[in-house]
């Protein structure tokens, strides 16, 4: 399979580029500075380009099968500096798949956006979704939106916190709105993002995720 990661130079876009490679996938690891990405494959190729400018995502589509989008940001200012963080990117990135065919789209989402905000717990609710991060979770919940009404044969990953432990493939998946561990690794998080490229269980689902 030929995958595109956008966001792929670090933290989870980067651990899905190690998993995606390790599964024998050739991988484009789309991001503004692929050379971050301490990796080096032959089924790799680095893409220098902007999520944030559908020219740019555009010209970084042709010739994949499907298309995982990781892309975050590192500050809290990128927010203040464009609300539309995530949809904006991602509604680029559906453009371009529908003009050139591409069929499966991964979505890194977040525990606690849409129906599973009922998961997070009333000082999570109140004082991070609510408050601190108010504006990504806003804007996440746009990114769904046009997920699901892409067209596509979409699935929305929710995990809970992330940390950097290591893969142990013992995490917890559902498609209901149920309780799952509260943090997940980047690592094990990097792997269900790959395995839903890879197959059709849960398309069409957004999945909580944690362990």
């Amino acid at each position: 399979m030929r995958l595109l990661i956008i966001g792929a130079s670090q933290g989870t876009g980067a651990e899905a580029t190690k998993n995606a490679l390790a599964r024998g996938h050739q991988v484009t690891a789309f991001s503004r500075n692929p050379q971050k990405l301490a990796l080096d494959h032959p089924k790799l190729t680095r893409y220098a380009g902007d999520f944030h400018q559908a020219s740019s995502v555009a010209a970084a589509m042709p010739g994949h099968d499907a298309v995982i989008v990781t892309a975050s940001a590192t500050r809290l200012k990128a927010f203040k500096e464009n609300p539309r963080y995530f949809s904006q990117g991602t509604g680029y990135t559906i453009d371009a798949m529908k003009a050139n065919g591409v069929e499966r789209l991964v979505v890194l989402s977040a525990l606690g956006t849409g129906e599973s905000r009922k998961l997070a717990g009333f000082l999570l609710d109140k004082l991070v979704i609510s408050f601190l991060l108010k504006v990504p979770f806003e804007d996440h919940e746009r990114q769904e939106e046009l997920v699901r009404a892409s067209g596509l044969e979409w699935v929305i990953a929710r995990p809970g916190r992330l940390t950097n432990g290591p893969a142990r493939k013992r995490y917890v998946t559902t498609t209901e709105i149920e309780p799952v561990p509260k943090s997940i690794s980047r690592a094990d998080l990097a792997d269900f993002l790959v395995e839903a490229a890879e197959s059709d269980r849960f398309v069409g689902k957004a999945v909580q995720l944690g362990g």
